[in-house]
C-alpha cells in the first residue's frame, strides 16, 4: 500500500516517510515479510541496537536508559550503529517497552540490573484511571528520531517497536519484573473485568505509539511480548489475544508488515498467528519448520538461533545457523534472527560474521 492508497480517514505519513517506504519497499527484509522471493535470507537481531556494542556503551555513558530513549539524536545514532557495523537487513528502533507508559505520566524508572520499576502499581479501578490515552505530542522525540532515521537509512527498512499489552500489564501490576507473575495472574483470574479493561486501554496506548512510528517512516512494526510465555494457551486465548489483536487491527490500514514475538511461546504460536500479525517470531526452543506448522499458512516466520550459541567458536555458530537455514528451506518467507535478544557480553564480531554467513549461504 502506498501513501496515495491510504484509506479514507487514515492519517497520511509525511513526505520523508513516503520516500523511506518507497526506498525500502524492495528490500530483502520487506520482501520476506510479504513472503515474496528474496535475493538472500534477510537478517536482523532483536536488541541489536545497543547492549553488546562498544560504541553504544560509549554514547550511553552517564545517560540513563529512559533519557537515552527520549533524545532523538541519541536514538538515531544507536539505531544506526548495528546497521553500519553488521550490515543487517533492517534497523530496529531503539526504545524500551515502557517508554509509552512514561510518556503518559506513569511514575517509573529503569533501574540498572533490575529493569522497569513502577512507583504505584496498577491494581484497582482507580489505578486504571491514571492511564490516559497517548497523544502523538507526548512522544515528539519519537517523531523526530524516526525522521532522522528515514533520511539516514535510505533503502534499509526501519522496524517500529512496542511492548505488547500483556507484558506492559505485568510490569504495571507487579510493580517491576517478576519470575512468577503472581499478582498479574491473580488479577487476571480474580477480576477479569478489570483485567480486560486494563489490557484494552494498554492496547490503545500501544497502537497509538506504533502509529506515530509508522506515520513518520517505519516500514514494519514488531509487537514484543516478553512475558506471555508464562501463560497456558486457554488463558492466552481468553485474556490476552483480544488486546493483541486490537493492536494489530489498529495498524492494519497502514499496510506495513506486522511482526509478533514472545519468549517461551512454543505452545502459543498458533494463537499468536491468529492475533493478526503477518510475521510470527519463534524462539530457539521450536525449530522454524515446526513453528511454521504451528502458526499455520499465510504467515512468514522469524527466527531462531539461540543467542547463547554466539559464545561458541565461529565454526560451531555456523553449524547451528546452518541447522536453522535448513529447517527454513522451502518456507514462504523466512527472516533470520535470534530466538531472543542479543546478550550483553556477545562479541560483536560474531554477529557481523553471522550476517555475512547467512547472506553467503542463501544468496540466490
Amino acid at each position: 500500500m502506498s501513501g496515495n492508497d491510504r484509506p479514507v480517514g487514515q492519517p497520511t505519513p509525511n513526505q520523508n516517510a513516503v520516500a523511506a517506504g518507497d526506498a525500502a519497499a524492495d528490500s530483502a527484509f520487506l520482501r520476506a515479510c510479504r513472503r515474496e522471493a528474496v535475493p538472500h535470507t534477510p537478517v536482523w537481531f532483536m536488541r541489536q541496537a545497543g547492549r553488546s556494542l562498544p560504541e553504544y556503551r560509549k554514547v550511553r555513558q552517564g545517560i540513563g536508559m529512559l533519557d537515552s530513549c527520549m533524545r532523538p539524536d541519541l536514538v538515531a545514532e544507536i539505531t544506526l550503529q548495528p546497521v553500519r557495523r553488521h550490515k543487517v537487513d533492517a534497523a530496529i528502533y531503539f526504545s524500551d517497552i515502557v517508554v509509552p507508559l512514561k510518556a503518559i505520566g506513569v511514575d517509573l524508572d529503569i533501574k540498572p540490573g533490575v529493569g522497569p520499576v513502577v512507583e504505584q502499581p496498577v491494581r484497582s479501578r482507580a489505578d486504571l484511571e491514571r492511564l490516559r490515552p497517548l497523544d502523538p505530542e507526548d512522544v515528539g522525540y519519537v517523531t523526530e528520531a524516526v525522521g532522522i532515521l528515514t533520511r539516514e537509512l535510505g533503502g534499509t527498512p526501519l522496524i517500529g517497536f512496542a511492548g505488547a499489552p500483556f507484558t506492559l500489564a505485568s510490569y504495571l501490576v507487579e510493580g517491576g519484573p517478576s519470575k512468577n507473575h503472581e499478582r498479574t495472574k491473580a488479577l487476571m483470574y480474580g477480576d477479569p473485568e478489570l483485567w480486560n479493561a486494563l489490557l484494552d486501554r494498554l492496547a490503545d496506548i500501544t497502537a497509538a505509539f506504533l502509529k506515530v512510528q509508522i506515520e513518520t517512516g517505519a516500514s514494519a512494526v514488531q509487537l514484543f511480548d516478553s512475558w506471555v510465555g508464562a501463560l497456558a494457551p486457554e488463558d492466552y486465548r481468553r485474556s490476552v489475544l483480544p488486546a493483541s489483536a486490537k493492536v494489530f487491527e489498529a495498524v492494519a490500514p497502514y499496510g506495513v508488515p506486522r511482526i509478533h514475538f514472545g519468549v517461551g511461546t512454543g505452545e502459543l504460536l498458533g494463537l499468536m498467528g491468529q492475533a493478526g500479525a503477518d510475521v510470527v517470531g519463534a524462539d530457539w526452543r521450536v525449530p522454524v519448520d515446526e513453528a511454521a506448522r504451528r502458526v499455520g499458512p499465510g504467515k512468514a516466520i522469524q527466527g531462531n538461533l539461540d543467542p547463547a550459541v554466539l559464545f561458541a567458536p565461529r565454526e560451531a555458530v555456523e553449524r547451528q545457523a546452518a541447522r536453522v537455514l535448513e529447517a527454513a528451506r522451502g518456507l514462504d518467507g523466512h527472516i533470520f534472527n535470534l530466538g531472543h535478544g542479543v546478550l550483553p557480553d556477545t562479541d560483536p564480531q560474531a554477529l557481523t560474521d553471522l550476517v555475512a554467513y547467512v547472506h553467503e549461504q542463501t544468496a540466490r
